[in-house]
């Protein structure tokens, strides 16, 4: 059955379906002899698929792998850049590195730390970026000022950002010190730096940000012994288990 081939390719952990976009545009990739393009399709029970001019196929599919990493401030969330920074995928083993496929699932800014999954699993990735899918994120805000009990009825009931009403989201303060506020956020949706633009917006720009969770997939639990900054682990079944339960249409 024919299929696009940026979901032909992201299925078979080639890369995520975005990576798979840009690999066509730059016409890396071939089916049957013939640069293809964006939106061609293909039947990959009966039409040769090449990438970088390497006949693929789902035998060429490396293990699924899905990992947690703690990122480190000043850590770029690609898999390259043209600007050489470090990216996530850079502190990563070789093993892993190279000829796996693995990428982040989304993006924390460079300047943002903490929870970031990273896997070769290309439809895992969709799914998991896609607007229709609301996993929610948790984390821990440091703002300057101390915002008002209004202003995070606000920010929680939903604040204009480029014109659309961000989520509902869930915003409680948890201490104050020194002119500074921690608070606690869950969004169920990732706009561009959307909590570091809203704090600006209300008048409490951001300090640090750290995301503890994605789900209930955690950095720190009371079994799991906490990451340290820049390591990562692999998933367990459990949080397995939870990613198939929000997203009934990945196959483990």
């Amino acid at each position: 059955m024919e299929a696009r081939l940026q979901k032909i390719l992201a299925q078979w952990g080639i890369a995520s379906r975005r990576q798979a976009e840009e690999m066509i545009r730059q016409e890396r990739v071939w089916v049957n002899g013939v640069v293809a393009h964006l939106g061609q399709k293909a039947d990959p029970q009966t039409d040769e698929i090449a990438v970088d001019e390497k006949l693929v196929s789902p035998r060429s599919r490396p293990q699924t792998i899905y990992l947690l990493l703690n990122k480190p401030a000043g850590i770029v969330s690609t898999c390259d850049d043209p600007q050489g920074r470090t990216t996530v995928i850079d502190l990563l083993p070789q093993n892993l590195r190279i000829g796996q496929g693995i990428h982040p699932v989304g993006r924390l800014d460079a300047d943002s730390t903490g929870a970031l999954i990273l896997t070769n699993d290309g439809e895992l990735t969709y799914y998991l970026t896609h607007p229709s899918h609301s996993i929610p994120k948790t984390y821990d805000v440091v703002v300057k000022g101390t915002p008002t009990a209004s202003v995070l009825q606000e920010w929680s009931q939903g604040v204009m950002l480029d014109g659309k009403k961000t989520r509902p989201a869930s915003v409680s303060s948890i201490e104050n010190f020194a002119g500074q506020t921690r608070l606690e956020i869950i969004l169920k949706e990732g706009r561009n730096r959307q909590i570091r633009r809203v704090a600006k917006q209300l008048g409490y720009p951001v300090i640090t940000l750290h995301r503890t969770a994605i789900g209930t997939i955690q950095l720190h639990t009371s079994t799991i012994q906490g990451l340290e900054v820049g390591k990562y682990r692999h998933l367990q079944d459990f949080e397995l288990r939870f990613l198939k339960k929000v997203i009934p249409a990945v196959s483990y």
